[in-house]
């Protein structure tokens, strides 16, 4: 049996019904993943805030900038909030993307965004952001079509049984996701936050995306933006995976 295996295995095990199940098999997990997810966009984040907040809601020392503490406040409501959504295996809707996006940026998107170009947290888009050496990234006008035929070809694939297959699947939508940058920012941390979902919500065990290995996960969605190339970023998400659960 492969690591992988195992840890799909483990996961099954756990026979997860209830939001205290699977909170409580997220307890460690939830802190590294904030801590990680965060920390890969704004390096002022550390585990000692990201832990503090989610036990105590609070930070007890700290230094930095505002934004950097609502960052971390806001994933733990992001946590919270899709837990039962989790349980209930709910699909990924566009109002769903757009509520995940509201809840993480909400009150952190800074005065030119705000203010100069009258972008919105829990709002797609309304100027052209681009991403990556190739300057991709979708109109503003293309984005809520691109997304709905995105989630369409997701939701239409028999992705609820082979754990591969639905990691597979989670990958190529989380490569499309940042492809199309549907945000003016939080894209990165929106889109981990939704592969996740996705990967729970059927069944699957969640993976965290280290900061310390973010280049090669940059690289990996650089060769899927540049050549439609998902099995570099697939094979990344299955490292992740088993480095997350070993």
């Amino acid at each position: 049996m492969t690591d992988y295996e195992k840890i799909i295995a483990m996961w099954t095990e756990y026979n997860i019904k209830t939001v205290t199940d699977l909170n409580m098999r997220l307890d460690h997990f939830r802190v590294l993943f904030a801590y990680n997810s965060g920390k890969i966009e704004n390096p002022e984040i550390t585990y000692q805030d990201t832990q503090d907040i989610f036990s105590n809601g609070r930070v007890n020392v700290f230094s930095g900038s505002a934004v950097t503490v609502v960052e971390i406040v806001n994933q733990r409501l992001i946590h919270k909030f899709l837990l039962p959504k989790i349980i209930n295996k709910e699909p990924i809707t566009i109002e769903l993307i757009k509520e995940i996006h509201a809840i993480t940026t909400n009150s952190t998107y800074d005065d030119r965004l705000f203010l100069q170009l009258g972008e919105r947290p829990g709002s797609f888009k309304i100027n052209d952001f681009v991403v990556g050496r190739n300057e991709t990234g979708s109109a503003p006008e293309d984005v809520v079509t691109e997304l709905t035929s995105l989630l369409e070809e997701v939701y239409d694939a028999d992705n609820t049984f082979e754990p591969v297959k639905l990691l597979k699947m989670a990958s190529y939508f989380h490569a499309w996701f940042e492809t199309i940058h549907p945000f003016a920012d939080g894209n990165g941390r929106v889109g981990r936050t939704l592969m996740n979902y996705m990967l729970m919500s059927g069944g699957h065990p969640p993976l965290i995306v280290y900061d310390e290995d973010k280049h090669d996960y940059y690289a990996a969605l650089e060769m899927f933006r540049s050549e439609e190339q998902l099995e570099p970023l697939f094979g990344f998400f299955q490292l992740q995976l088993e480095k997350t659960w070993k």
